[in-house]
């Protein structure tokens, strides 16, 4: 049974920054493909980045240059590194394993099966 677990949320200026983790349990984390995506209240899910098992990593244009995913694979562990928040930025940050990591997901994305509860980012103006 996968599990996944985000963390580092919280509440941060415009202009400021936070690192999100996510913990994966239940499969080969170093075997499969990660993402971040998010959700505000009274709108669509949208693709933040997603990062293959390989590495290779793909970003919405609305946080490139400002957002980088990374892995940790012997802590089964995914980082999401925010700079320069903006307001916008503002919503549920979700983590899902074993996604199809392409830019298309990475903008809006799709098959998000395996998905922790998330974990709130709010950006103050």
């Amino acid at each position: 049974q996968v599990q996944v677990v985000e963390s580092g949320g919280g509440l941060v200026q415009a202009g400021g920054s936070l690192r999100l983790s996510c913990t994966a349990s239940g499969l080969r984390f170093g075997d499969v493909n990660m993402g971040w995506f998010r959700q505000a209240p009274g709108k669509e899910r949208d693709g933040v980045s997603c990062i293959t098992w390989r590495a290779a990593t793909y970003y919405a244009d609305s946080v490139k240059g400002r957002f980088t995913i990374s892995r940790d694979n012997a802590k089964n562990t995914l980082y999401l590194e925010m700079n320069s928040l903006k307001p916008e930025d503002t919503a549920m940050y979700y983590c899902a394993a074993g996604i199809p990591c392409t830019k298309a997901w990475a903008t809006k994305p799709d098959h998000v099966n395996n998905r922790g509860q998330g974990t709130q980012v709010t950006v103050s103006s």
